[in-house]
């Protein structure tokens, strides 16, 4: 067994002057109050236009993001295979209404798939289902309020989707679709399993995401088992803990039904893991991305692997970070022969600033996180000056 404390192999590829922005990131820009602080103050100045890109590239977009186009993170991609790390390049910009905005965020997205069929180091391409049809649009189709206008939304929604995966299974590409709120979640499932059916057949092309911080997703796994077993097709799994527990419970509570998310974190992270579980008793008809910060949960599956004799390189499981965030596990899974791929944020500065926000609130609000990474990059400082290397 290994442990993910060495940092000599986690921050091998950051030079000297990266992991010192790290260190100022972690140490000021994301600890608590000032981390609130700052949120807000980026916030007000969105709304003023006020001109902040000369601050967010150089530091938390350099930290976090790829580049703002596709070009601009071949040198990243290039730059974590050295190390035996895949990417996926994740275009972040928030969800657009107008039809050409949407249209645009497609071809993108086709982009993406259409560079991981002919780069071998990005292992998947990935969309986010509310970039193609409005939050308005998939909470009616979810609750069951189809009007024509929603159900011709709602059609144009599924075409996109459609053509999304047809490009990723004619290039062989295997393409991840993420998750929503709970809200409309239902509708994007609907879709997803309808894909899957089509198109996972003969291999696993579409994957659905659960987010297992809601207590309803371990029985929704089994229920996809079985309908694979009986409809003979493959099951794409991402599991993640979740990204939008303060929001559920808060609209849980305004709209007066039982919340769906987990009472406590040890109660997710057990569904976390006995989902973890159920995919590698079922490898025979699952392929499992497994996109967690928590040691815990990644050493389980190494375990899990070792004990059902699956070799660490097996095309059907992956472990998944954040880029800039828990080097620690990425790169110390990919140095002995695991499959690892960094989610690699790209897109203009501006409008990726939402989910640079995100991000920072979830370091603070995710227990430990933030000191973790401070902690391992403080180490890693640390370690070079003993042994001086600039």
């Amino acid at each position: 067994m290994f442990l993910f404390e060495n940092t000599e192999i986690a921050f091998k590829y950051k030079s000297s002057n990266d992991l010192s922005r790290s260190y100022f990131i972690f140490k000021y820009l994301l600890s608590g109050y000032i981390s609130i602080v700052g949120r807000k103050i980026i916030k007000f100045f969105l709304l003023l236009n006020v001109p902040i890109k000369w601050f967010i590239k150089p530091l938390i977009f350099r930290q976090f993001c790829g580049g703002e186009s596709i070009s601009e993170c071949e040198f990243i991609v290039k730059k974590l295979a050295e190390y035996n790390v895949k990417s996926i390049l994740d275009y972040s910009i928030e969800a657009k209404s107008k039809i050409s905005e949407i249209d645009e965020t497609f071809k993108e997205t086709l982009k993406t798939i259409e560079l991981s069929s002919k780069n071998e180091n990005i292992s998947f391409a990935v969309f986010k289902p509310s970039a193609f049809a409005s939050i308005e649009c998939l909470e009616a189709i979810s609750d069951g309020k189809i009007s024509t206008e929603i159900n011709q939304q709602f059609q144009n929604f599924v075409n996109k989707v459609e053509q999304l995966c047809n490009t990723a299974c004619q290039l062989n590409v295997r393409l991840l679709i993420d998750a929503e709120d709970f809200s409309f979640q239902s509708a994007v499932d609907s879709v997803v399993l309808e894909m899957m059916k089509k198109y996972n057949k003969e291999k696993v092309v579409v994957f659905n995401t659960l987010q297992m911080y809601r207590h309803d997703r371990l029985e929704y796994l089994n229920k996809l088992i079985e309908k694979a077993i009986t409809d003979k097709f493959h099951l794409g799994i991402k599991l993640v803990r979740g990204a939008y527990m303060e929001r559920e419970r808060e609209r849980a509570n305004k709209y007066c039904y039982p919340s769906p998310i987990c009472s406590s974190k040890n109660e997710t992270d057990i569904s976390f893991n006995n989902a973890v579980e159920i995919c590698v008793k079922n490898l025979n008809i699952i392929n499992l991305f497994c996109g967690t910060h928590n040691e815990e949960s990644c050493m389980k599956l190494v375990n899990l692997m070792a004990d059902n004799n699956i070799a660490p390189n097996n095309n059907k499981i992956f472990f998944s970070q954040l880029y800039g965030m828990s080097d620690n596990i990425s790169f110390n899974l990919a140095s002995q022969g695991y499959n690892v791929a960094k989610y690699i944020p790209y897109g203009p500065v501006n409008e990726v600033i939402p989910y640079l926000l995100r991000r920072a609130e979830e370091n603070t609000s995710i227990k430990g996180q933030q000191g973790r990474e401070l902690q391992l990059v403080t180490k890693e400082i640390k370690r070079r000056k003993a042994h001086k290397i600039i």
